[in-house]
């Protein structure tokens, strides 16, 4: 089974409920995304069901929804209903370096901490340094290293800031990391940790 075909196959089959990354309300997200960006195009890498895009469009940005798997983006644009139509979406494996457009705040909770293979992660970099332009933003939140060592029967790898920072090279510097200590939905803990970065 390819990363399409795993993920597909969980959102068909799973609700919101029995997933574990599933939230509320993505707090973190939106207060590290209105600190450095009031207005602009916001693209959610991983975006999946999240409601993230639906908060960022109330607010007034621009959206773009990335995902891997096409149930998950059905799944939303369901829920959505109308508003639908104000986001972009794509269905696609971040790491395939597909064709994105100009954004101010590349947007990432957990579709990192899954690319275990360094050519993977070089690719990720890659589409991140062509979407991002000189002066833009990146939030990019992970499990951090006392978090979870698999996810949905994946392997992943652990990040603090400095350690994603490192990963991710010169060109994206540092400005701050924040805990999260994410509930899933049947009450258990899971260590992530959120990064902000500036592209120069």
């Amino acid at each position: 089974m390819n990363g399409k075909e795993h993920w597909d196959s969980i959102y068909r089959s799973k609700s919101e409920e029995e997933m574990s990354w599933t939230q509320p309300e993505p707090h973190i997200s939106l207060k590290l995304i209105r600190e450095v960006c009031s207005s602009g195009q916001v693209i959610d890498v991983g975006g999946g069901t999240s409601v993230l895009a639906e908060r960022l469009l109330e607010q007034g940005y621009k959206v773009t929804v990335l995902d891997i798997s096409e149930a998950a983006i059905e799944r939303s644009r369901k829920r959505l209903g109308a508003k639908e139509n104000n986001i972009k979406w794509i269905v696609a494996d971040v790491s395939a370096e597909p064709r994105l457009e100009p954004c101010d705040v590349w947007h990432d909770r957990a579709v990192f901490h899954f690319l275990t293979d360094p050519g993977d992660r070089a690719a990720y970099r890659k589409l991140l340094l062509q979407s991002v332009p000189v002066g833009g933003y990146a939030v990019i939140g992970s499990f951090a290293p006392d978090g979870p060592q698999k996810c949905s029967g994946l392997e992943v790898r652990r990040y603090d800031g400095p350690m994603l920072a490192e990963e991710l090279g010169l060109q994206l510097t540092l400005l701050k990391s924040e805990p999260e200590m994410h509930m899933t939905p049947w009450g258990k803990q899971q260590s992530f940790q959120f990064s902000l970065f500036k592209r120069v």
